[in-house]
């Protein structure tokens, strides 16, 4: 049976590829639900697993109109960084809204405690390059929500703010 998602070998031995060649992650979110339901119309497409790197992660991602990158949430451990290729997507930090257009960029510095989320509020799809390192034991909270999450060596184990478990 063949995968239609491109192998750390494949990968080896390719030095470069088509960003759109890469296929649709299979599965678009860890979320639970009713935060999944929220990222309907997010896309992503892991180009740094499909060259098979290990300390950072690299996603191209869509956001149709209407659609959420993620709850706004921050991280404890795991710095984030944007950049807009395409569309004019809002970002909402703790600071309030910004309008963010393409060569535009972003980041998120681990422990920071500004909590951030990009919205598209057009009706063009937004293109961007999300860049996240693979930081062991982070955690994430999410401040308008009731959720958090801890990403270790066995996946990710979203709870309520009061620990018990989704």
């Amino acid at each position: 049976m063949q995968s239609d998602e491109p192998s750390v070998s494949d990968a080896a031995s390719k030095a470069a590829m088509v960003a759109l060649d890469v296929p649709l992650h299979a599965k678009q979110t860890h979320y639970p639900e009713p935060f999944a339901s929220w990222v309907c119309g997010r896309e992503k497409r892991r180009l740094g697993d499909a060259f098979g790197l290990s300390n950072f992660g690299v996603n191209l991602t869509r956001l149709r109109p209407g659609a959420v990158s993620s709850a706004r949430h921050h991280h404890t451990r795991q710095d984030e960084f944007v950049y807009i290729l395409e569309g004019r997507p809002t970002l909402l930090t703790d600071a309030g809204a910004t309008a963010l257009a393409p060569g535009m960029c972003a980041g998120f510095r681990a422990g920071s405690g500004d909590a951030h989320q990009l919205r598209n509020e057009t009706t063009e799809d937004v293109w961007y390059l999300e860049v996240g390192d693979r930081s062991p034991d982070d955690q994430a909270s999410y401040p308008d929500d009731d959720l958090a999450v801890t990403v270790s060596g066995q996946g990710y184990l979203f709870t309520h703010k009061d620990g018990h478990p989704y």
